[in-house]
């Protein structure tokens, strides 16, 4: 029997192999031909997707601002790269792939299943850009997903905000998954013990403030005078972000002691092993953080805010400890109690991995995936 030919749509093609790699081998596994499309893929990333099984292509999009024209051509573009490799169905993630893929993909009647991967900073509602940003938003994704066999979300609460504002209707077909999942076996348990007396925190991010990196390091600041021996680890790139942290300041810090930074890396797991407290207060509107299931595969106790998607990944008491979005004096008591009961550590990091093996493990996030592109082609 001919396989049935399957086109990933990323905003970015390094997310294909990050976030979409065991997803694409389960794929091939279930004897689908995968595609994979994004906006130009660096010759290491394609041998990458060539060496999963998949098939990359390329294809025009403007990542960030609106430009009515250049969007047009992309979704003309989407047809064509459609209708060229008899696509029979069409798997889109992040704003926009998902806008444009489904509106190409509904005019020449090719099924779509798209995935919600949270709504960002559009849908923060902290600015004025960010409210003009969401009515258009709302109006796209309206125009675009409502035709669409199933759509996928990583939490109810951005399927209920979709339904307060009409984007879609109780008559839409969804779904729901826990994130993109966490390779258990990639992000290991970890077995060594805490030592000595100093508690380390950890904070894995893009450095914008939205994601909490100006509230961790005023943090890190109070509790490194009263906590001489702590330690406050900072990774993540800054970008041109009108709200990006300035590199000069983290590099301050560093020397000044307060932190550690240790910029990009690609060796996320080896700093996780060394580290004691995941930390992410983001308020940037989250599906589930990739950084957090990380976190909790290796079997670190996490300190996260109680926000959709950040607030599914601990349970209170159990594995960490939720707080309130924007609240300073919320993140340093809860940076305070792990420095107060370092005993706690070990425990709820044993049980931050037993929560990843029960919900969060990419083989059953893939497995409830496949399923509903099964069902619908």
């Amino acid at each position: 029997m001919e396989k049935k030919r399957i086109l990933i749509v990323a905003s970015l093609s390094q997310s294909l192999i990050n976030f979409r790699g065991d997803f694409i081998k389960s794929l091939i596994s279930a004897n689908y031909e995968v595609y994979a499309l994004a906006p130009g893929h660096p010759d290491k990333i394609k041998n990458k997707l060539i060496e999963l099984g998949a098939i990359p292509i390329e294809f025009s999009l403007n990542r960030t601002g609106l430009n009515p024209l250049k969007d047009l051509k992309t979704i003309s573009e989407l047809k064509s790269i459609m209708h060229s490799y008899d696509i029979d169905l069409v798997f889109p993630y992040t704003v926009k792939p998902v806008i444009y893929s489904s509106i190409a993909a509904n005019q020449i009647r090719i099924p779509v299943i798209s995935l919600i991967t949270g709504l960002g900073f559009t849908f923060t509602g902290l600015t004025l850009k960010a409210r003009i940003l969401q009515r258009l938003n709302e109006t796209l994704y309206k125009i675009s997903i409502r035709k669409n066999r199933v759509v996928v979300f990583q939490n109810k609460d951005d399927y209920q905000l979709f339904l307060d504002r009409k984007i879609l209707n109780k008559n839409n077909k969804v779904a729901f998954v826990s994130g993109s999942g966490v390779n258990l076996n990639q992000f290991k348990y970890r077995t060594n013990k805490i030592e000595s007396n100093k508690v380390s925190f950890l904070l894995v991010s893009r450095l914008i403030k939205e994601k909490g990196i100006a509230l961790f390091l005023n943090a890190a600041k109070t509790l490194k005078e009263k906590y001489p021996d702590s330690e406050y680890h900072v990774i993540g790139g800054t970008d041109n972000s009108p709200s990006s942290i300035k590199e000069e300041e983290l590099k301050a810090l560093d020397k000044a002691g307060i932190i550690v930074y240790h910029g990009k890396q690609t060796n996320i797991p080896e700093h996780l092993y060394k580290r004691d407290v995941f930390v992410l207060p983001t308020y940037y509107r989250e599906g589930v953080p990739r950084s957090i299931l990380e976190a909790l595969s290796v079997g670190l106790p996490i300190i996260t805010t109680n926000t959709p998607g950040c607030k599914e990944t601990v349970k209170k008491g159990y594995n960490g400890i939720l707080i309130e979005p924007q609240n300073q004096k919320s993140l340093n008591d809860a940076m305070e109690f792990f420095l107060k009961n370092k005993h706690l550590i070990e425990e709820m990091g044993i049980n931050s991995r037993k929560y990843a093996q029960e919900r969060f493990d990419v083989k059953i996030i893939n497995k409830e995936l496949i399923n509903l592109i099964s069902q619908e082609i």
